[in-house]
C-alpha cells in the first residue's frame, strides 16, 4: 500500500513517566504520532533503543516505502479500524480478551503491593540496571508473595555468564516461582537451549522472536511490530507458549494489541497466556488512558466504535504537514 496520492494525518503526542521503562532507555519522555487514513486510525510509537527508526524516519517511510514494520503494522491498524467504523461496530463486540500481568519498570515493594491489591497473579519485572540489588529484591517479595508468578525481563542486557550466575545464585523456591525470563542475553539457539538446561528456567524470545527461535520456550508477539497469526503458527510448531504484549505504546496501540490477543485467542484458543497488555498505568494519566479504565488485569475496551476513543480522537489536531 503506498499513500503518496493519499497521504495519511497525523497528530503527535508525547507520553511522560516518572521511571524508566527498561534496561536500554533512559528517557521519561516519549514521542510518537496517532495516523489517520480515511475512517481508521492507527498509532506509530518508535523505541530506537530496541532498533526502530526514530519517529521522523517512521514518518518518512509512512509516505515512502514503507520498509518497517511499525509502520506497516500501523496501517494495518487503520484498515481493521476503519472497517468496522464504517459499520458503526466495536472491534471488541463479542471478543474476550486474555488477562494481562503487571508490568512494572522497577523492582518496588510499594508497586508489587499495590499489583497483589488490584488482583494480579503474575509480575513482570524490568531488570539489568543492578542486578545484584533486584535479586535480593525478587528474593525478599518471592518469600512474601509465595502465590505470585514472576517475569523477568532484561531486555538483551546481561552476558550468558551473568544471567547463569544471577539464576543459579537465587534459592530454589525463588527460581521456581520465575515463569520465564525474557531476552536475558542476545538470542543464539545453542547458548539458550545451553542456559535453559542449566536453569530450569523457561526463556522468552522478544527482540528476536521469529520462526527459527525454538530454543526459546515463550515466545513474545508485539502486535505493533509483529504479524500474530504467523508467529502463532510457528510457536504452535515449536511447541513454544505465547504471550502478547503492547508496545508500551498511546492507550489507542494498547487497544490494538488487546484486539489482536482477543482475535488471536480466537482462532487458537487458550494459546495466548496470560499477556501484557496492561501497560496505561506506566505513564501519566490523561483522557485517553483514563478510557482503559483502572489498572487491573482485565481489558476494558473502550467505549465508540472500531477500536474506541470516538470522541477524543475527533478532537485531536490533525495535519498533513509531517
Amino acid at each position: 500500500m503506498h499513500l503518496t496520492n493519499n497521504k495519511p494525518f497525523i497528530s503527535r503526542y508525547r507520553l511522560k513517566t516518572r521511571n524508566y521503562l527498561n534496561a536500554v532507555s533512559t528517557r521519561r519522555e516519549f514521542d510518537g504520532a496517532l495516523i489517520r487514513l480515511g475512517e481508521g486510525f492507527g498509532c506509530i510509537h518508535p523505541w530506537p533503543e530496541l532498533g526502530d527508526p526514530p519517529l521522523a524516519k517512521c514518518l518518512a517511510d509512512l509516505v515512502g516505502e514503507q520498509r518497517w514494520p511499525l509502520v506497516r503494522r500501523a496501517l494495518r491498524c487503520t484498515e481493521y479500524d476503519a472497517a468496522a467504523r464504517s459499520h458503526e461496530e466495536s472491534l471488541f463486540e463479542e471478543m474476550t480478551v486474555p488477562p494481562s500481568h503487571a508490568t512494572l519498570p522497577q523492582a518496588d515493594h510499594t508497586q508489587i503491593a499495590r499489583a497483589v491489591d488490584a488482583g494480579f497473579a503474575i509480575i513482570k519485572l524490568k531488570f539489568g540496571r543492578q542486578i545484584e540489588q533486584e535479586a535480593a529484591l525478587l528474593e525478599s517479595m518471592a518469600a512474601e508473595f509465595p502465590a505470585l508468578r514472576w517475569r523477568l525481563d532484561f531486555n538483551e542486557s546481561l552476558s550468558p555468564e551473568a544471567i547463569t550466575a544471577f539464576l543459579t545464585g537465587m534459592a530454589v523456591a525463588t527460581r521456581q516461582a520465575i515463569d520465564f525470563v525474557e531476552d536475558p542475553c542476545p538470542f543464539a539457539a545453542a547458548t539458550w537451549a545451553e542456559l535453559h538446561r542449566r536453569t530450569g528456567v523457561d526463556l522468552a524470545v522478544d527482540q528476536e522472536a521469529a520462526p527459527l527461535s525454538a530454543a526459546a520456550q515463550v515466545l513474545i508477539i508485539k502486535p505493533a511490530i509483529d504479524e500474530p497469526f504467523l508467529l502463532a503458527e510457528a510457536a504452535l510448531r515449536n511447541r513454544q507458549r505465547v504471550v502478547l504484549t503492547s508496545y508500551m505504546d498511546h492507550p489507542l496501540g494498547q487497544a490494538f494489541a488487546a484486539w489482536e490477543a482477543a482475535r488471536l485467542d480466537l482462532q487458537f484458543p487458550g494459546l495466548p497466556g496470560v499477556c501484557g497488555l496492561q501497560t496505561h498505568h506506566l505513564f501519566e494519566p490523561d483522557a485517553f488512558s483514563e478510557a482503559l479504565g483502572p489498572w487491573v488485569p482485565g481489558f476494558q475496551a473502550p467505549a465508540g466504535t472500531g477500536l474506541g476513543f470516538d470522541d477524543l480522537l475527533e478532537a485531536l489536531p490533525w495535519t498533513r504537514s509531517f
